[in-house]
């Protein structure tokens, strides 16, 4: 597996096609509310397996945000190396803490992770979600 900084079309184009399959698909998220015209301005992350695009997400400043793999890929530790490739890169550009909003159905996985919970859970797009934080 390997993640990279999504920096051509066709890094950009796989990490958009996965968030849409998991959102906007699998999650049935309003295609307006995913691509909320943010992702100028973020760091975007493709991750990949046999060069098919299996795994994205992106940094708003010192945002996590639109982690998803795809279902056929799933405990299979993508997840897990995109974070970590996020993490390596946050501290390259001097980022000293993380936060995300976690779906609440995966917040072990971020607590795996070193991430702690902050204040009360939520619903973004109609999902339960729980603020959570890392130091770097």
């Amino acid at each position: 597996m390997k993640v990279v900084v999504a920096v051509n079309k066709k890094e950009i184009i796989d990490n958009f096609l996965v968030r849409g399959k998991v959102f906007v698909i699998g999650q049935e998220i309003d295609y307006e509310i995913e691509f909320d015209g943010l992702d100028n301005d973020c760091t975007l992350f493709t991750a990949y397996i046999d060069e098919i695009p299996v795994g994205a997400a992106r940094l708003y400043k010192n945002k996590v945000g639109r982690v998803a793999t795809l279902v056929k890929y799933r405990k299979q530790g993508v997840a897990s190396e995109l974070m970590s490739f996020i993490e390596e890169h946050a501290k390259e550009i001097g980022l000293t803490e993380l936060i995300l909003n976690a779906q609440l159905y995966v917040k072990d996985f971020y607590e795996h992770l070193g991430y702690i919970p902050v204040g009360d859970i939520f619903q973004e797009a109609e999902i339960d979600h729980i603020k959570m934080k890392k130091e770097l």
